[in-house]
């Protein structure tokens, strides 16, 4: 295979639970999908917390976790006053503030866009690194189309969307041959949001991944360069019922705490904010007026009784509380407190007054060894990613994880949601990984798939990056690199040793 003309195509079927998705390929439905897991592999992997659109891209197109690069929800509260200027210091990604996200990533890490060149983008959030042309759903037709579906509740709008979509991809995939292509496909998400996951709508918007996915593969074929294609098809969040919802910002307000909350967020109060993504997680801002971020042991005195009533609703199911940059508490209403714990990159899961996350104590946890412990729970890869997200400055002072059936918004949704996500359960953290030929390695997280595109294409994988590559790694005829012989980039004792139990 020559490097130099190798191409990793993404196609990410937004909102794919990898239960629904294999049982489409086993009854006929998905045949272009189900001949690509018959030559290659598919694997349930891990998200990122909070399992939401927009967040839940930064693995695919940084290899990182997405608070930690200044993504820790799809709305939140600026603290600095610097970033989020408007709306009250409060940011939302669901309308005209999605022109921000770029801007608000941390700079100094790269994207797959800005690495990998040319490159398509298709639907996404994330555009750095992007030219223009090379962006597919972009610009005022695109916009007021999406828009015009969005808040007009046009579910079925929403397919069409990703038939001119995937068409407009394959047609840019044949005449420019990029060298990477991230094509969001939306339909899942939206029709599971109005109608539920097990729904025919979803089965049509499946059809359309499908269809793409087969038309990508003919094309290629055709050319003679299917050997050099990485054709992968993933989901950024998983999907489950909801059947009531609990609106956070009015119990807060019902409690006495002047709260602010989206779209309102230009008056309320200054005690709290309280920002939902998904909708079944919610970070919790407390004393706005702070311009440094504070800590649960600093707030305990005054804001423990909010924390033991949040616990006491039905609706939630976690709550975490930030202790520092290195130490999270978390909480359940029927499975007591436990303290995670990161020294020396080390993870540590101490229950106190029980065991909320269901896995046993655990001290001095490699990262790959804290996944195996959390692979089988109801909380995979919890306490990698309630550690990640605790330590953004963006964060909230506390986090809500819903129970099952619940979410945190009632109101303001053009489509009443049926089903939702964002939590850290394992329905909404479990996606699909589809591969058109096998890996080198097994695949645990989301954030493994971009330093494993880099190492596909033979590019140089950037330092600090959170995942680990799953391809055997090369080096195309145009980089100064040496080749290398393993994967990229080299895992520790620890990492090979848990891969092997995986494996």
């Amino acid at each position: 295979m020559s490097l130099r003309t190798s191409s990793v195509i993404v196609l990410l079927a937004d909102g794919a639970r990898p239960d629904r998705l294999a049982r489409a390929m086993d009854d006929g439905s998905l045949p272009a999908l189900a001949r690509l897991r018959d030559e290659g592999q598919l694997h349930s992997i891990t998200t990122v917390f909070p399992s939401v659109t927009g967040p839940a891209y930064t693995p695919f197109l940084m290899g990182r976790y997405p608070g930690p690069v200044g993504l820790p929800g799809l709305r939140w509260f600026d603290r600095t006053r610097v970033t989020a200027r408007g709306f009250g210091n409060c940011r939302s990604y669901v309308g005209s503030e999605m022109r921000y996200v770029d801007t608000d990533l941390d700079a100094t890490a790269p994207t797959m866009f800005e690495l990998a060149r040319p490159s398509i983008g298709a639907l996404s959030v994330i555009r750095r690194g992007l030219s223009p042309h090379e962006c597919v759903g972009r610009g005022m037709v695109w916009a007021a189309r999406a828009a015009r579906t969005h808040f007009a509740g046009n579910v079925a709008g929403w397919l069409d969307i990703d038939r001119r979509v995937g068409a407009e991809v394959v047609r840019r995939i044949r005449t420019t041959r990029p060298r990477f292509v991230f094509a969001a496909l939306t339909g899942i998400d939206k029709t599971s949001h109005a109608a539920g996951h097990e729904s025919d709508i979803v089965l049509d918007a499946m059809r359309i991944v499908d269809d793409t996915a087969a038309e990508v593969r003919h094309d290629a074929e055709r050319a003679k360069r299917w050997d050099s294609t990485h054709l992968w098809i993933a989901s950024d969040h998983g999907h489950s019922r909801v059947t009531a919802h609990d609106d956070l910002a009015a119990v807060l307000r019902s409690w006495g705490h002047a709260t602010i909350a989206h779209p309102w967020t230009f008056a309320g109060g200054r005690d709290a904010a309280v920002m939902v993504s998904g909708n079944a997680m919610a970070h919790i801002y407390l004393e706005l007026d702070r311009a440094e971020r504070p800590w649960w042991p600093d707030l305990r005195s005054r804001w423990s009784e909010l924390a033991t009533s949040l616990l006491a609703r039905p609706s939630v199911d976690l709550l975490v509380l930030p202790h520092s940059p290195t130490e999270v508490e978390v909480r359940s209403r029927a499975r007591g407190a436990a303290l995670i714990a990161s020294r020396d990159e080390r993870l540590s899961y101490r229950p106190d007054s029980g065991d909320p996350l269901g896995i046993g104590a655990h001290e001095s946890l490699s990262d790959a060894e804290a996944y195996d412990v959390c692979r089988d729970s109801d909380y995979p890869d919890a306490l990698v990613q309630l550690l990640r997200l605790a330590r953004s400055a963006r964060c909230g002072e506390m986090i809500l994880s819903a129970s099952r059936d619940w979410d945190f918004r009632g109101k303001y949704e053009p489509i009443p949601h049926v089903s939702s996500h964002g939590a850290l359960h394992r329905d909404h953290m479990l996606v699909p990984f589809l591969t058109n030929r096998p890996l080198a390695a097994t695949p645990r997280r989301t954030v493994d798939i971009m330093p494993s595109a880099l190492a596909a294409l033979g590019l140089p994988i950037p330092a600090n990056l959170d995942g680990l590559s799953f391809v055997a790694r090369g080096v195309s005829s145009d980089s100064p690199h040496a080749p290398d012989v393993g994967l990229a980039p080299e895992r520790s004792d620890d990492d090979r040793d848990a891969e092997s139990a995986v494996a």
